[in-house]
């Protein structure tokens, strides 16, 4: 291993790190603009120039590797002198913007330009110009500020993998954007505005509205898809004025997709700010007690075995508990939150997790996708599987539709039979599974909500068994969620309970009339019309489907207004809290079920989120921790015929696919230009 000496501190480092990571092990600072640790080095910017000894000339630490019996000088006159020199280069043609430019108060530039920079300026020149790039509904740019440093890139080319942004020109007249001018089409594209270390690239909607130190920052968990990426909730007052991406490693490392960061203004739209009640066919405003009146009446004399709930996409764990707590009260056995019909099996933790993990990823060599396009339907998944695709020694099999997800993918066809033939081993897949090291199945929910889901995931779970997926310190069998409310409604039984009905068997009987009342916790992912005329409770945040067939609203509080538990994909048990209150009368759900409660002379028992908390840990101890536990391999699944009619896939829009989303004219505008227009991706999206 190199030992090399920095400011007279010796080090010993790994072989193939840089001078500036070797500064870094030290806590030594070293300025940089184009340097990035999870992006190919570029050595463009300069701005990182040390001094080593015996050197002709200062060396640029990020691209030079750290050697034996090197001698460095971060902080020499000659360095410091260099980088004074590199920053006025930097600044010759950069305007003067900071006032009005939505980078101030978080910039890198304006940052290192007072710790390193020169004290003055000596170009009297006039400032070049650079006309700006039309990238998009999301992404806003200024490209006189530019400094060329590469990093967005190298973002779109190697963690999007859209290779769509370049530099063309050299020297003074190089332009960075799209090769031929047109909007970004990743989903990951917003990531670019946090690596931008200037105010070349700025998001488009929040353009001028806060500046940085306005606002209060909370950190939280995004719901918007099921990876449950770590957030920041920046607010100034009662709105959310952005989200940006929070650093977790295991989660999403510190991208997030655009769905994540720019549906936030959905929160302020078609809100439920008051209870509702419908008289004469018209829901009128009413009051907690008028609301709470008339949904007593209706239970009055109604058989608990007449009662149904279904939980929603976005629902956290405690009100789904609670939930479930009241409908065992009033005798119901009915409930789901499954409204996509999935056939998941609540029975085996194992068989509803990604077992293999997100970070685990990284260690697989053969992944076998079935009925699923992880690009759209946990972008964050799909930047891993691209990253470990990179690397290399890893393949990707698929049957199910064809879609581009930014890496290689051996297509093997859109036949369910195909999957019987791994199982049983006479398709050649199956050698290649069982002689891989770390082989992963990932199951998407377009294979599994079809009417033989059943069977599709009994096919899966023998994929596993026959082709070894799982052994000792490997669990490679893996089912991709895309509602982040799924798996801690599965942990906390929001399912049938002994005699219940199941989503298709609670629709089929509000149809009949055989159930009577249907309490639907922000569930809007399914047809209403499917409800007959059965009386519906609808507790929510938004006026979106499950509101409009309501007989009784009650105003809930969204993701960003409520301390939340919300258990990813993985099993991960994670906290979001809350940056503003809800507005109006809203309240958080699980004290207008506990309030609820009291009405009807059956009052829950907890009155306060830790003991609501206490009881669920009680009653669930894999909700207690805070990492991510093995499940322990169990059968799951119902063998038998699977229909020869192909995979779809689950998601038709990725930027309406809940009702924040569908209340943000930033995912419209999105959705209107990808998915609706005449786009490359069309196609993708059916």
């Amino acid at each position: 291993m190199p030992k090399l000496k920095i400011d007279g501190i010796e080090v010993e480092v790994p072989p193939g790190t840089t001078v500036l990571q070797a500064c870094e092990m030290l806590g030594i600072e070293v300025p940089r603009f184009c340097f990035h640790e999870r992006l190919e080095i570029a050595g463009n910017c300069r701005m990182c120039l040390v001094e080593q000894e015996k050197a002709p000339k200062p060396i640029a630490s990020c691209a030079m590797p750290a050697a034996d019996n090197m001698v460095i000088h971060t902080n020499s006159p000659r360095a410091r002198k260099a980088r004074q020199g590199v920053m006025e280069f930097l600044l010759i043609n950069h305007p003067l913007d900071c006032p009005i430019c939505d980078q101030g108060g978080e910039c890198d530039l304006q940052d290192q330009a007072m710790a390193y920079g020169f004290d003055r300026g000596r170009f009297r020149e006039n400032k070049r110009a650079v006309k700006d790039k039309e990238l998009g509904p999301l992404v806003k740019t200024t490209m006189t500020r530019c400094i060329h440093c590469t990093r967005c890139i190298r973002f779109a080319t190697e963690i999007a993998g859209v290779e769509e942004l370049g530099a063309t020109g050299r020297g003074e007249n190089m332009e960075v954007g799209t090769y031929v001018e047109k909007a970004l089409t990743s989903e990951l594209s917003g990531n670019i505005i946090d690596l931008c270390p200037v105010g070349a690239l700025t998001s488009k909607p929040y353009a001028f509205t806060a500046r940085s130190w306005e606002l209060r920052k909370t950190e939280s968990v995004d719901v918007l898809d099921a990876v449950g990426s770590n957030i920041r909730i920046d607010a100034r007052g009662p709105q959310v004025m952005r989200v940006l991406p929070r650093l977790n490693e295991a989660v999403n490392e510190e991208w997030i997709s655009d769905k994540t960061r720019f549906a936030y203004d959905g929160l302020l739209r078609q809100r439920l700010d008051r209870p509702y009640v419908r008289r004469d066919g018209k829901l009128v405003p009413a009051t907690w007690d008028e609301a709470f009146q008339a949904i007593a009446a209706r239970m009055q004399g109604l058989p608990g075995d007449r009662m149904a709930a279904i939980a929603g996409n976005l629902a956290c764990v405690e009100s789904m508990f609670a939930l479930r707590m009241l409908m065992d009260g009033l005798g119901s056995p009915h409930r789901d939150c499954r409204q996509d019909g999935a056939a998941v099996d609540p029975s085996a933790r194992a068989g509803y997790l990604f077992n293999t993990t997100i970070a685990g990823i990284e260690d697989a060599d053969l992944c076998l996708l079935v009925g699923t396009d992880p690009r759209w339907e946990a972008p964050l998944v799909n930047a891993r599987l691209r990253k470990r695709w990179r690397r290399g020694g890893f393949q990707v099999v698929r049957i199910g539709a064809t879609t581009d997800t930014t890496y290689a993918v051996e297509e093997l066809g859109n036949d369910p039979a195909l999957l019987s033939a791994v199982a049983d081993g006479s398709h050649p897949l199956a050698e290649r599974l069982k002689a891989a090291k770390a082989p992963m199945l990932i199951v998407g929910m377009g294979a599994i909500r079809r009417a033989d889901g059943a069977a599709v995931l009994a096919a899966a779970r023998k994929v596993a068994d026959t082709c070894g997926l799982v052994r000792d310190g490997w669990n490679g069998f893996n089912l991709l969620h895309t509602a982040a409310a799924r798996v801690g409604g599965l942990d906390v039984g929001f399912v049938p309970a002994s005699g219940g009905h199941g989503m298709g068997g609670i629709l089929g009987a509000a149809t009949t009339g055989e159930i009577g009342l249907v309490w639907l916790l922000g569930a809007d992912e399914f047809d209403m019309a499917r409800l007959g005329r059965a009386f519906v409770v609808y507790q929510g945040h938004h006026g979106d489907a499950g509101a409009h067939r309501a007989d009784v609203v009650l105003p809930g509080a969204a993701y960003t207004e409520k301390d939340g538990l919300y258990v990813n994909m993985e099993g991960r048990v994670q906290e979001g809290r809350r940056a503003v209150f809800p507005p109006g009368e809203a309240r958080e759900d699980w004290k207008i079920l506990r309030a609820f409660s009291a009405v009807l002379g059956r009052p829950l028992p907890f009155d306060t989120l830790e003991e609501l908390r206490r009881r669920i840990v009680s009653a669930h101890p894999a909700l207690g921790r805070r990492d991510v536990a093995p499940a322990p391999w169990a059968l799951f699944g119902v063998a038998g015929p699977i229909q020869a009619r192909p995979f779809a896939l689950p998601i038709a829009d990725f930027y309406m696919t809940d009702p924040i989303c569908r209340a943000s004219t930033t995912m419209a505008e999105c959705s209107d230009l990808y998915v609706r227009g005449d786009d490359a991706r069309t196609g993708t999206h059916g």
